[in-house]
């Protein structure tokens, strides 16, 4: 899937309470070669445009009348185009609560062990930053230059992330670059999510990761590899270890989210903090192209602490919204 963003204003900013719809940019949403008008409003915030659908005639039509009309014409046609828009606007994320995920995860004697350990401990983590379990939505990012796992953590639909933990990755192995194929020892680096739970892992709990991608798939040929975890231990051959007892903190934290009702729990994975004097110190690297990519996600996340939306063009190259 991938964005066209055409750059020039649909029609000139009006000072009445139509300035936002009037400051609007109709930008073509390509989606399986179909063209479908979307709506960017200019941020009032820190937060980014968010894109809104509209139906294509309709949405169309009102603006292009927009700009041959009279100025009242005008002003009608746009107060139509923003009730057109708030009908036709797409639902916002829902969020399905599971409760019964975690009661079917304690049938499990670690995971039993691990909340009785640590929900209490971690159920005030989450109130001191204002958050609820039952409501919880995660973000995870590792680095591997300083070898850390960030778990960061907001209320579902909120604005910014926060901070929740920082785990020690406790063994790494291959170098900096992405994993290519299959027994290369490489740890993946690249955008993920968590797609399933082991409660009885080799070790002792784990989290697994959807790689590959489609971006994987793409570059590393018919052998990339498979079952990259976030697991306790402290041994690896390209996953990410925590120790045992960093995982029944993660662990404990995913299964609420996942209760709560978030089906997927990103994971970025990064070679090192992708500023641009790091970028620069690695102009040479022949990963240097690829890091660029991940740096667009990395500095979304460093300019609004959410998670920005990564696609996958059709080189297999990652695109951030």
């Amino acid at each position: 899937m991938m964005w066209q963003y055409p750059t020039t204003p649909l029609v000139p900013r009006l000072k009445s309470v139509t300035r936002r719809a009037a400051a609007a940019r109709l930008d073509l949403l390509v989606i399986h070669g179909v063209e479908q008008p979307a709506i960017y409003f200019p941020a009032d915030t820190k937060r980014p445009p968010t894109p809104v659908w509209m139906p294509n005639e309709a949405c169309c039509r009102l603006f292009r009348a927009a700009d041959l009309l009279s100025p009242i014409m005008r002003l009608l046609s746009l107060l139509a185009a923003a009730v057109l828009l708030t009908l036709c606007a797409p639902p916002a994320a829902t969020f399905t609560p599971d409760p019964s995920f975690r009661a079917d995860q304690q049938r499990y004697p670690r995971v039993r062990a691990a909340f009785a350990s640590h929900r209490t401990d971690l159920h005030a983590l989450l109130r001191r930053h204002g958050l609820a379990a039952e409501r919880l939505e995660l973000y995870l990012r590792a680095f591997k230059v300083g070898r850390r796992l960030e778990v960061w953590g907001r209320e579902q639909g909120a604005n910014e992330f926060v901070l929740l933990r920082t785990f020690r990755l406790a063994g790494t192995s291959g170098a900096l670059g992405p994993k290519h194929r299959a027994g290369d020892g490489q740890v993946p680096e690249g955008f993920y999510y968590i797609n399933r739970f082991n409660p009885a892992s080799r070790y002792h709990l784990s989290l697994g990761l959807d790689y590959p991608n489609a971006a994987d798939r793409h570059r590393n040929g018919p052998n990339p590899g498979a079952d990259i975890f976030i697991h306790g231990s402290t041994v690896t051959i390209g996953c990410l270890p925590i120790t045992d007892a960093g995982i029944r903190e993660l662990y404990v934290l995913a299964t609420e989210a996942r209760a709560a009702g978030q089906a997927a729990i990103p994971v970025h994975i990064f070679p090192f903090e992708m500023t641009a004097e790091n970028l620069a110190r690695r102009v040479a690297s022949p990963h240097a192209a690829f890091w660029q990519e991940l740096a667009a996600g990395y500095q979304y996340f460093e300019d609004y602490h959410q998670p920005p939306i990564v696609t996958v063009d059709a080189s297999g190259a990652y695109a951030v919204e």
